[in-house]
């Protein structure tokens, strides 16, 4: 071969091997997908069990709503003390996971002064064990508007509630997202939140289905108003039967999942698409055995094809 051949060679194999090239025997690593799922779906699974089958079906990443039915993550075994914290963090790095978010309770529309004092400290503590295990996102929301209080206040508190909890979290690494959750699922709605709340330490967990089954606003439609605050996302999907919502596999339902997922994918999203699947609210769907199981498989064809 030539000095001048050879050189040309070397330049193509280069840019084969710089590219990824999967034909002609180069053995390269398949794509790492972000996918998570939440443990509301597994509510009586222990800690070192939701790990391995996180594992063994794909996931990269763990979101957490509970341990053994217990919702307040704080007192749970995994991580009520810095002995716990310290071997549950050092399970996930073993096994190569990450902590996604951590779901609280935390409802930030009341006007109560008590029970917002209560919402708000549960926000707070959540928060602390974010920054304690190295999780980026804590998960707050509305649920249904007090019927008794203006619609606009209830924004309002929701707003400063989201503003008050930034302020704590503005010395940490730690992100407060605002679920699209309960009565809090029109777009425009939303929008008006998330302008008046807009602070480094604040995002958006968009709920595609949460929205799309009260409001039928098509998800394109929605990430085009919603794209600058989501941080993260929750995938699901659900049919109505017999005039009441079901949750089903993914794919099998009736909200444009797959719309919103290409949308996020087109437009180089790069956070987790977080499976949740509502088996502690709803024990009549599928065990989470097959559920959980399934949504990585319907995931990767739909991503990687």
């Amino acid at each position: 071969m030539s000095h001048s051949s050879r050189r040309r060679f070397l330049q193509t194999a280069s840019v084969v091997l710089a590219s990824g090239f999967t034909g002609y025997g180069f053995d390269t690593k398949p794509e790492k997908l972000k996918l998570s799922f939440s443990t509301l779906g597994c509510p009586d699974w222990e800690f070192p069990t939701i790990v391995k089958f996180a594992v063994e079906h794909g996931y990269t990443g763990i979101e957490l709503r509970g341990i053994q039915r217990e919702l307040d993550l704080t007192k749970t075994a995994p991580f009520n003390s810095n002995e716990s914290r310290a071997a549950s963090i050092a399970l996930m790095h073993r096994n190569g996971l990450q902590f996604v978010g951590l779901g609280s309770s935390a409802t930030l529309h009341f006007a109560d002064a008590a029970t917002r004092k209560k919402n708000l400290d549960e926000g707070r503590r959540f928060i602390d064990l974010a920054q304690q295990i190295n999780c980026p996102f804590v998960r707050v929301f509305p649920n249904n508007f007090p019927k008794d209080q203006d619609r606009q206040t209830t924004l309002q508190l929701i707003t400063s509630g989201l503003l008050e909890l930034a302020d704590y979290a503005k010395h940490t690494n730690i992100t407060v997202l605002m679920e699209t959750h309960g009565d809090l699922v029109k777009s425009n709605d939303i929008l008006t939140i998330m302008q008046a709340a807009e602070n480094p330490n604040v995002g958006l967990v968009w709920d595609v289905a949460n929205m799309w089954n009260v409001t039928k606003e098509p998800p394109v439609e929605v990430y085009e108003k919603l794209k600058k605050y989501i941080r993260h996302t929750h995938i699901k999907d659900s049919k109505m039967a017999d005039g009441k919502l079901q949750y089903t596999l993914l794919g099998k339902g009736e909200v444009p999942i797959f719309d919103a997922i290409n949308k996020l994918r087109n437009n180089k999203y790069n956070g987790y698409y977080s499976f949740e699947w509502e088996k502690l609210w709803h024990p009549e769907i599928a065990e989470p055995e097959i559920a959980l199981a399934d949504y990585p498989v319907v995931m990767k064809q739909h991503l990687l094809k």
